[in-house]
């Protein structure tokens, strides 16, 4: 007789199941924070360019990922349906990480971007391979909902710890790597991350256990999967959502990267990195400590002379990160006291409220920007475990209505409003950018800074509060859910009480 689902995860598996997060945020983050840093300060691509680059690979993953996702499905291999993907895809992932982020010496403009375009695509079809598996492992691993809220929130603590690294220390490696040479700087730095993810993956293919299954008798049926998600009303609201939350997350994400280190003042950020203490003259560093030392290691170290911008950069990202991963900690007890819909649906309101006021900041108001991090990090921090949750929440609406379960369908489309986000959201970046008229040589010009307050403050905070309109017509409360999970295992049971007789 089949075990039960609703079971309670050890710490190590769902510890070992958040390490394939923390894998994928290595280039989820890259994607999120630096295409402006590298393809348009770095390799020379146009900002309008990179955009529709950017953009144009989505149409891809609208078939990649949905079909990553008919074949995980029915994928039957004795190590399961999804976890085989993991360890299938994680060195050609890293392999691709490394070389999107590198620059070929010998090509010309127009092969540096084409180049580009090729080694993007490539990452991004790995990416569907890895992560539609990944991320349906989150409803096959157990059916309780609560745990699976604990699931999500040990799998975005790990997520959010990649963010820190990655957000706060890349430029700060890229330069110490680098020196006079950024393009040699970003290739070091994406190879240590890259080589970080493929560990990262090989320990998630031995930490986790698949235990829920479809239905007995459940036959393929591409067609009726399509069906059934149309009819799918929390999917269709969660997708939505999806997509909109990713456009800001993308859209903010660079115009972060312009607006801290071409809007703010560079004196003013000095003046506040040396009063945190992390500047130095050039000789003073041997004698400040272990700590200072360590810290200098990593780039964070800002001495005479130095553009503070980076470190000021690495600094705003850290304490965000930091501030969020508070909020991920906090889903799971939010959860289940309010259920996971309330707390999202009020934690993204207030994303989008204080994403908006970041339009106000001036050139010299530091400590505002770092308050308006915090305060926009805290609100949004409990909603980054919740979504996928959710989503697990989703599948099993779907059983419970069809009685068909098409876990990896229904992640599948998920991945694609994430990536497709991703695209929209760094496309607008770039168009915008280039409507502002935004390069390396025009960003002090006053229509040009109006336009990155624009782009990180009210077109950021309007694309989270369009989620939130999507979230109202969620329908699964606490109550539903909990009525959905009773009946499932009851189906479930019965079915293998009329299998053993």
């Amino acid at each position: 007789m089949r075990k039960p689902t609703a079971v309670k995860l050890s710490f190590r598996e769902k510890a070992g199941y958040s390490l394939g997060d923390a894998s994928a945020n290595f280039v989820f983050q890259m994607f999120l924070v630096f295409p402006a840093a590298f393809y348009v300060d770095v390799m020379g691509i146009s900002a309008a360019a990179m955009g529709t680059m950017l953009l144009l690979v989505r149409f891809i993953d609208a078939v990649t990922d949905p079909m990553m996702g008919y074949v995980a499905d029915r994928t039957n291999h004795r190590w399961g349906k999804f976890r085989p993907w993991l360890i299938w895809s994680a060195i050609p992932f890293a392999l691709l990480f490394w070389a999107a982020f590198t620059v070929p010496s010998s090509l010309g403009e127009g092969g540096r971007l084409w180049y580009a375009i090729i080694t993007y695509t490539l990452l991004m079809m790995a990416y569907t391979v890895n992560n539609v598996p990944y991320a349906s492992l989150n409803g096959v691993m157990t059916s309780d909902g609560v745990e699976r809220t604990s699931l999500s929130a040990y799998r975005f603590f790990a997520a959010m710890c990649a963010a820190f690294l990655v957000q706060g220390l890349t430029l700060p490696l890229v330069y110490k790597f680098g020196a006079d040479d950024p393009a040699k700087g970003w290739s070091i730095t994406i190879a240590i991350f890259a080589a970080i993810s493929v560990v990262f993956f090989f320990i998630t293919f031995f930490s986790v256990k698949e235990r829920v299954e479809p239905p007995k008798g459940q036959k393929p049926d591409l067609a009726q999967d399509i069906k059934d998600l149309r009819r799918n009303v929390p999917w269709i609201a969660m997708f939505g959502m999806t997509l909109f939350v990713f456009i800001t997350l993308a859209l903010r994400g660079n115009a972060s990267y312009v607006h801290v280190t071409h809007y703010m003042d560079s004196e003013a950020l000095r003046s506040f990195i040396e009063r945190v203490g992390l500047y130095t003259t050039n000789i003073g560093v041997e004698d400040r400590g272990g700590l200072f030392w360590f810290l200098d290691l990593f780039g964070l170290i800002v001495k005479t002379g130095d553009n503070p911008s980076a470190v000021a950069f690495g600094l705003v990202s850290m304490v965000g990160t930091l501030v969020s991963i508070l909020g991920v900690v906090s889903a799971k007890p939010l959860a289940r006291i309010f259920g996971k819909k309330l707390v999202f649906i009020l934690g993204l309101g207030g994303a989008a409220f204080f994403q908006c006021l970041f339009f106000f900041i001036g050139r010299e108001d530091v400590e505002l920007l770092f308050l308006l991090t915090i305060l926009t990090s805290l609100c949004y921090g409990p909603t980054i475990p919740l979504l996928w949750a959710m989503i697990a929440d989703v599948a099993d609406w779907g059983e419970w209505k069809t009685h068909r379960r098409s876990t990896g369908f229904i992640f599948a489309g998920m991945v694609f409003a994430l990536k497709g986000g991703l695209g929209l959201g760094g496309a607008l970046a770039g168009w915008l950018l280039a409507y502002y008229n935004y390069s390396p040589a025009t960003v002090h010009l006053p229509e040009v800074q109006f336009g990155v307050r624009m782009l990180v403050g009210f077109f950021s905070g309007g694309c989270f509060a369009i989620g939130v309109i999507f979230m109202l017509f969620y329908p699964i409360t606490k109550a539903r859910e909990k009525e959905m999970m009773l009946e499932l295992e009851a189906r479930r049971v019965a079915e293998e009480q009329d299998e053993s007789e």
